[in-house]
């Protein structure tokens, strides 16, 4: 699938290892750094959605979308993502990806409000539930930053080129293909949350660690056994 994710901030809590282990399938365990697992809630907006050589069908191919997510190493080493939840604002693409992609989407009413120096996000679950599960935010955009200011944690919260999920009781993985993110400073200035919860963890009791992104065009590749 072709796509590109606008909009993006990254929210980064730290949470034990083997609290987040437990959330995985046979076949991942969870990839630490200094010892923590880190959980992201990661809300954007997803644009022209399509299949390669296809337009993008008006109203489908542009949504909202705030994921839930870890970070995992598979059996053969490689790292990527593992999705606790995925709350997008059209069910058509919702019902096809839990149905044929065995990804964990959940139907929201959703909004995404970018401004010049600011985005304001909106989110309610609908369906399946648990019914009424949030995350609405609010985040003030600061400067960009340089390669130079980068940190080996930031370039591990963000620099993932891997999906990982569960057909049919079997593992697979996706690449991701894109061009790194341009990530600028950003702070929280609100957030309301239960979306962590409604996935089985703790809610965060520290504050995150905060990026955001103008977005890439990306590709996704087809699921391969791993």
């Amino acid at each position: 699938m072709m796509q590109h994710w606008r909009h993006l901030t990254f929210l980064h809590w730290r949470y034990p290892a083997d609290l987040v282990q437990s959330h995985l399938p046979a076949g991942l365990r969870v990839k630490t750094f200094h010892g923590t697992a880190w959980v992201g809630l990661i809300p954007f907006l997803m644009d022209r959605v399509r299949a390669p050589g296809m337009p993008p069908l008006p109203w489908l191919s542009r949504f909202p979308e705030t994921n839930v997510r870890t970070y995992v190493q598979g059996p053969d080493g490689r790292t990527g993502i593992w999705f606790l939840s995925l709350d997008a604002a059209r069910l058509p693409a919702v019902a096809v990806a839990r149905a044929w992609y065995g990804l964990p989407y959940f139907w929201s009413q959703m909004s995404v409000e970018a401004r010049r120096a600011e985005v304001v996000y909106r989110a309610r679950r609908r369906w399946p539930g648990p019914a009424g599960a949030r995350c609405d935010a609010r985040v003030e955009l600061g400067p960009p930053l340089s390669e130079a200011e980068l940190t080996t944690l930031d370039h591990s919260l963000t620099a993932r080129y891997r999906l990982y999920s569960t057909i049919a009781g079997h593992l697979v993985a996706a690449d991701a293909d894109h061009a790194r993110w341009p990530l600028r400073r950003a702070r929280l200035t609100q957030l309301r949350q239960d979306l962590l919860q409604a996935a089985g963890l703790p809610a965060p009791d520290h504050d995150p660690i905060v990026h955001a992104s103008a977005g890439v065009p990306v590709r996704i590749g087809m699921w391969r056994p791993v």
